[in-house]
């Protein structure tokens, strides 16, 4: 019998590297970088830098290198890295649960302004992403951040990332509870912890007591989903193992309820099991929830209970589904204040704007705004009289709170315009989309997401969005393979890839156009868009 070929799992006792990735982990570990690039790099320029820091451990501090001008997305699979990238970075500014003060937020607009062109995305993972950024500003911008309690450690990287959170903990009147403090507790315990720092790839941790879901917790590595017990208790449902990418899966219940007070604990469990037991041998299958897939939750909770708990888990029930999740809109707080969430333009911002954002908080609220999963922004404690006077200043600066069912509904990647990986552009197309459907259809009222995607990797969630586009050469020219009928919360499922249905970047428009007409013709009453679209005809899909 031939032996089982071992994936680099440590807890089997297989620690020599398999790959570059692991080898470059373990020669250095990325962790150590930061000092590197304040002491070295930052003074030689972007040509003294070493290549494996620059591809690999620089993104344990949230820099990736940015596509150089000019290079169309055809290319994209064929150059070298080398070959792709300007000597700018993307950087990303870590917001643990979407939580910042004013003077925060006017810090990060301010880096914007100075050190990068004043160019800023509101990414759906609750960060701030910025562009431009050179190494020789590295050290003068951590000093920046640094002094308003901001940091960039483990925003991207093998490692765990941003914790999302809703942006409304604490003060949204019907939360089943307040999950800040149990998130500020993991990332005090873990974040920056070389224990949890090289893990088998990125890792996804979403921690709320909202009632409408909106951290998307189906689609994370691991998920603490508010949860009331028939006796008035509230604690966590735990799920295990979501992720999209090439090969989406949907996190999967434990059946475990958490108490608040144990939350640290089974964060650093789960986070343990995965480390240790991950698949490390292929980077393709080195994410949770393939390790998820083959022990399934069962055994999952077996040996995460008896190798890495204090105590076994009593069995729990699951939150209520929920479908409407964006915090858009003017809505009364707990305490009789308002909040005020707004839409930009498909998460594009710029420091400017940020920084106006954080002058109204002063004056109208208490100095706090919130980032939202899905590039928003949220400007808390209004007082209800100034509600109207926030509104309008949030317009004027075209973030929208009443935006229109496509503007509310689209998420966008990064795209061509400064990602390595992208094929297609798409901040600007997504922009002329629904800008062009609010002309087109403007009496349409369902809601509907439309989720951009630059290339198949699912940074904007094309899986999951009732029409779903993924970057892709389409007779020779940017376009889209077309996801249909993506849901999350009641009836989750991803999106139907139908076979050969793709449009071209200039034909996107007409088709979405055709398609929302046809399902306004063909719709049963009271039919949302994503059970239309998974039970529709092909041909009417077309």
């Amino acid at each position: 019998m031939p032996a089982v070929r071992g994936q680099g799992q440590w807890a089997l006792g297989h620690r020599e590297p398999l790959n570059a990735n692991e080898q470059a982990k373990k020669d250095s570990s990325p962790l150590t970088v930061k000092q590197r690039i304040v002491d070295i790099y930052a003074k030689g320029g972007f040509d003294s830098i070493d290549g494996t820091d620059l591809r690999s451990r620089f993104r344990w501090f949230g820099l990736y290198t940015q596509r150089a001008q000019g290079i169309p997305g055809g290319k994209t699979a064929i150059l070298e890295p080398e070959e792709l990238e300007a000597p700018f970075f993307m950087l990303r500014i870590r917001i643990d649960g979407g939580q910042l003060t004013s003077e925060q937020l006017r810090t990060i607009g301010e880096v914007s302004t100075t050190y990068g062109r004043d160019v800023a995305d509101v990414t759906d993972r609750q960060n701030i992403q910025l562009h431009w950024i050179r190494i020789e500003d590295m050290p003068a911008i951590w000093d920046r951040l640094d002094a308003v309690g901001l940091d960039t450690t483990e925003a991207c990287g093998d490692c765990p990332r941003v914790i999302i959170g809703c942006p409304l903990a604490g003060v949204a009147h019907d939360e089943i509870l307040d999950a800040s403090g149990v998130l500020e507790q993991v990332r005090e315990r873990y974040i920056g912890n070389p224990e949890y720092a090289n893990l088998p790839r990125k890792f996804k941790t979403s921690i709320s007591g909202c009632a409408h879901h909106c951290t998307n917790h189906e689609i994370n590595d691991i998920a603490f989903v508010g949860v009331r017990l028939p006796d008035g208790r509230v604690g966590y449902d735990l799920w295990v193992g979501g992720g999209l990418s090439t090969n989406p899966k949907l996190g999967l219940r434990l059946g475990a309820f958490v108490e608040p007070d144990r939350v640290a604990e089974v964060w650093g469990g789960v986070t343990g099991v995965f480390r240790d037991y991950g698949y490390r041998r292929s980077r393709m299958h080195a994410r949770l929830k393939f390790l998820m897939a083959d022990w399934g939750p069962e055994k999952f909770r077996e040996v995460l209970e008896t190798e890495y708990l204090t105590a076994p888990l009593p069995d729990g029930p699951a939150a209520p589904a929920t479908n409407d999740r964006d915090h858009v809109g003017v809505h009364t707080q707990s305490d009789g204040n308002v909040y005020v969430g707004a839409v930009a333009k498909a998460g594009r911002t710029s420091g400017t704007q940020l920084q106006r954002v954080a002058a109204l908080a002063e004056q109208y609220g208490a100095g706090r705004v919130a980032t939202t999963a899905q590039q928003g922004l949220v400007v808390l404690d209004v007082e209800p009289a100034n509600t109207d006077a926030v509104v309008e200043a949030l317009e004027l600066e075209d973030l929208r709170v009443r935006p229109s069912v496509f503007r509310r509904g689209t998420l966008a990647c990064t795209g061509l315009e400064f990602c390595k990986l992208a094929i297609v552009e798409t901040k600007a197309r997504s922009v002329d989309l629904y800008a062009e459907l609010e002309k087109r259809l403007p009496d349409f009222d369902e809601p509907i997401t439309i989720n951009v995607n630059g290339c198949p990797n699912s940074c904007a969630r094309f899986q999951t969005g009732d029409i779903g586009l993924k970057g892709s050469i389409v007779d020779g020219e940017e376009g889209f393979q077309v996801h249909l009928g993506g849901r999350l919360g009641e009836d989750a499922g991803f999106g139907r890839k139908s076979r050969g249905l793709k449009v071209t970047a200039d034909g996107t428009v007409d088709y979405v156009e055709r398609l929302l007409r046809t399902y306004l013709e063909h719709r049963e009453p009271d039919e949302r868009f994503a059970t239309w679209a998974r039970r529709a005809d092909e041909a009417l899909l077309r």
